[in-house]
């Protein structure tokens, strides 16, 4: 009896865990909605980071490819809505025409990048791909002379936001008798969009393809000796994880109603690499991990540490966002010193840095 216990209970975990985390992803709106509004755009910023993440973790954590121009897919996408769902240029597409076309223009950006890279590795790559994301970024910034293309620095506003008929994601409403304001309307949408992105890279992950990128992470001379066509197989692993770039820099833009190229520079690359390393490269539930971590945290620690010197000291002795990026550095070193393998490794990981030990 205690055995046929113990297996049931067992057969129900994978249940009992779904239903948990749909009830949390239910409830994290209204509860962060407590506290303000602020924190449940927090709270999609973080889903956000999410697909960014998980998209450059199929560069950097399948195909071991090191990029740091990831954030030039971000823009891409970013920009691509901007254009097409605002008065600069007359154009107002519906949402779900865009949100393709900047996949798919991102994707073939993704392309153009990989290309000439098929022949760099480590240090190479990740100064051919940081140029990258830096001439995206001075292009968008300069494109207002001779022809007004990206309005220059001063970015391009009133972008339309994501609408279904007449209901609009940016305007409160309610809904089954609830009242939502559009961050919360948003936060659904990014979830519904979330699940999508995880299903596609679980899929890709146990697919053919998804072993091909890890064969070409492990050795890619023994991939090729194998029949392994490693020039299609990254360049279709830059195509994917820049689409996945493409869709969240789609959102961000109808999220936002502005985007300028100060919102894609170089730093936002390493926050993006820097959440797939420390959740756990290659490992799925690592790096949604990792963006939510390294996206919730340092807001928390730049409204707590104000009040905390206020309560300890009696006035403040440290800029707010000078510690909290010290507190940030910190944290980083610390779990890359104690946990070389991201906070969540995938189990292949662990065994790999065990083998390495021995």
């Amino acid at each position: 009896m205690k055995g046929q216990f113990r297996r049931s209970v067992a057969g129900q975990r994978p249940w009992l865990g779904v239903l948990l985390l749909t009830a949390v992803l239910l409830l994290v709106p209204f509860v962060a909605g407590l506290g303000g509004q602020a924190w449940v755009r927090i709270a999609n910023f973080a889903i956000l980071y999410v697909f960014l993440a998980l998209g450059l973790n199929i560069v950097v954590g399948y195909a071991g490819l090191l990029d740091l121009g990831y954030v030039a897919f971000y823009a891409v996408g970013a920009y691509t809505y901007a254009l097409l769902a605002s008065p600069h240029f007359g154009i107002h597409l519906p949402f779900w025409v865009i949100l393709p076309l900047g996949a798919g223009l991102a994707c073939m950006f993704g392309v153009l990048l990989g290309a000439p890279t098929l022949k760099l590795r480590g240090d190479y790559l990740a100064i051919v791909t940081l140029g990258f994301g830096e001439i995206v970024r001075i292009f968008m910034n300069n494109l207002n002379a001779p022809v007004n293309i990206t309005n220059g620095a001063q970015g391009i506003t009133l972008i339309d936001p994501i609408r279904i008929g007449d209901f609009s994601f940016s305007q409160s409403g309610t809904i089954f008798g609830i009242t939502l304001s559009g961050p919360q309307k948003y936060y659904f949408l990014l979830v519904v969009l979330a699940l999508l992105v995880i299903v596609v890279n679980v899929r890709l992950q146990n697919s053919r393809i998804g072993r091909s990128w890890q064969a070409i992470r492990e050795d890619e001379v023994a991939a090729k000796a194998c029949g392994i066509n490693t020039r299609n197989i990254k360049l279709l692993a830059f195509a994917m994880g820049a689409s996945f770039g493409g869709i969240a820099g789609g959102v961000f833009a109808a999220m936002q109603g502005f985007v300028s190229p100060e919102s894609f520079s170089l730093m936002e690359s390493i926050t993006i690499l820097s959440m797939v390393v420390l959740g756990g490269m290659g490992h799925i539930p690592g790096v949604i991990l990792g963006a939510v971590l390294l996206t919730g945290l340092p807001e928390v620690l730049r409204y707590g540490i104000e009040p905390l010197q206020r309560a300890v000291f009696g006035r403040m002795i440290v800029d707010p966002e000078s510690l909290r990026m010290l507190v940030f550095g910190l944290a980083l070193v610390l779990v890359m010193r104690f946990r070389p393998a991201g906070l969540w490794p995938s189990s292949q990981r662990l065994r790999e840095l065990a083998e390495t030990a021995d």
